[in-house]
């Protein structure tokens, strides 16, 4: 079975022949359980998101602040697999048709096996991978196998990424390109910043492929001045946050849904 690259491609194309961004949402597998994280990303696209990021917990998550460590950490002691992540993907997939990426460290898949992790990525409905710590140059063989089984692979680049590298990262990626807005880990901010736009121009000069922003996002203002840049916004910590002040469940879930639906109004009002 292959992978749903092409649907992901059709979804960020479709958003701006609306003249939009598209609205993409992060989220753990196996937070708060795992039939909680699957109800969660049926949320977020109720709500109005375009494209779902899953997380594959990690104990050490570089790129990622406290909100989604402390996910993260709930998710592993709740003993989450590689299997529950693509059961995830799948449901999440089956229940909703927008296009599902596995976030994850390198790490993880090198254990696991790159050929094993793209074939059952692919059969579960993914679209492809983000993969923030694994270096270009280094990337042949999982692209190799991500070719075959029709994933995308998706690099971040950083405002510190030179021009140079940046036509380096972009040449390699497929999918999209996952532009950090500010150098540090994910997380809520006040403020995108300049940063990001000028990232997002620099980036477009090398590339044909959408460019979407993460990291600091929190609110439909934010999101706005993003998407009037920007491909796609992504928004990640806010959500987890969410969920964990929420009393219970279902509150987690009613309140993500409804932050969905402000950042799918934001990203509209660009």
């Amino acid at each position: 079975m292959s992978g749903n690259i092409e649907l992901l491609s059709a979804t960020l194309a479709a958003a701006r022949a609306e003249d939009r961004a598209a609205l993409i949402a992060y989220l753990p597998a196996g937070f708060p359980s795992v039939d909680g994280g699957i109800e969660a990303v049926k949320a977020v696209v109720a709500g109005g998101a375009d494209v779902v990021e899953v997380g594959l917990p990690h104990s050490d998550p570089v790129l990622d602040g406290p909100v989604i460590q402390t996910a993260d950490d709930i998710a592993l002691r709740g003993g989450v697999k590689i299997a529950d992540v693509m059961r995830t993907v799948r449901e999440a997939y089956e229940a909703t048709g927008v296009p599902i990426l596995v976030m994850t460290y390198w790490n993880p898949i090198d254990r696991y096996g790159i050929e094993r992790f793209t074939a059952e990525l692919a059969e579960a409905g993914g679209a492809g991978c983000i993969l923030p710590d694994l270096p270009v140059q280094e990337s042949s063989l999982w692209r190799e196998h991500a070719d075959k089984h029709g994933l995308a692979t998706v690099f971040v680049v950083a405002p510190s990424s030179k021009d140079e590298r940046l036509a380096t990262i972009t040449a390699a990626g497929s999918g999209f390109v996952y532009a950090a807005s500010l150098m540090g880990v994910t997380g809520t901010r006040e403020s995108v910043g300049e940063q990001a736009q000028d990232l997002v121009r620099r980036t477009r000069a090398t590339t044909g492929l959408p460019v979407c922003v993460g990291l600091g996002v929190s609110n439909a203002q934010q999101a706005a001045e993003v998407a009037a840049f920007a491909d796609g916004v992504i928004v990640g910590s806010a959500f987890v946050k969410r969920m964990l002040d929420a009393p219970d469940e279902e509150s987690g879930l009613t309140a993500v849904r409804s932050l969905a639906g402000e950042l799918a109004e934001g990203v509209r009002k660009r």
